[in-house]
């Protein structure tokens, strides 16, 4: 078992985070869409709905899209840019990564879910307007402090799966943000219906 973990943070290190990148966004997206269909339960939408695996594998194949980005950041870039050690140097290093990587992977996730949903160009650049601005400044406030333990006391090769593990909850709330308007107008889709329903009777 020591001999694959080694094999896989060393040979194989751009794979397995990768890898770990896509498969926790799509874990993300599961537990976003139990908390959406577990809110409509609660709204007394009790129409059955099923768990939609086509937009799990859209999140997913962004992560495997994105994921070589973070690798070459985290395991290589970051530490080039910003030399040294102690705590001015992390500080650093955690003013370059808000200000060159975070505004890059999150135009690639949003841009890239608009390519995979078969919006073309216009339809990305239009899900990176909607919520680059809200998403990033969220990230502002998340993601220093954690990135602050990153740099300091994580070792370069690990980096990316310690983001990403930090990342499952984030990643529910990308997922969230991604899909808020397909899922409140389905919300008010049903409402109508139940309301004309209604009146009928």
């Amino acid at each position: 078992m020591s001999s694959v973990l080694k094999a896989l943070f060393s040979k194989h290190l751009l794979l397995t985070n990768t890898l770990t990148s896509g498969t926790l966004l799509a874990l993300g997206d599961v537990i976003t869409q139990k908390l959406e269909r577990e809110y409509r339960a609660r709204e007394g939408d009790h129409n059955e709905s099923t768990w939609d695996r086509w937009r799990t594998g859209r999140m997913f194949s962004i992560g495997i899209l994105i994921g070589p980005f973070g690798h070459m950041w985290y395991a290589k870039l970051a530490d080039r840019l910003v030399k040294g050690q102690g705590p001015k140097v992390v500080l650093k290093k955690i003013a370059v990564d808000q200000i060159m990587f975070t505004p890059v992977i999150t135009v690639l996730f949003f841009g890239g879910m608009g390519l995979l949903e078969g919006r073309g160009l216009a339809g990305a650049v239009s899900e990176v307007h909607d919520n680059f601005l809200a998403v990033y400044s969220v990230d502002c406030c998340v993601w220093p402090p954690a990135q602050y333990i990153n740099f300091h006391f994580i070792p370069a090769r690990f980096r990316l799966v310690y983001v990403s593990t930090l990342t499952l909850c984030w990643n529910t709330f990308l997922s969230y943000m991604k899909h808020r308007v397909n899922f409140f107008k389905i919300k008010s889709i049903t409402k109508l219906q139940e309301s004309q329903y209604s009146k009928e009777l």
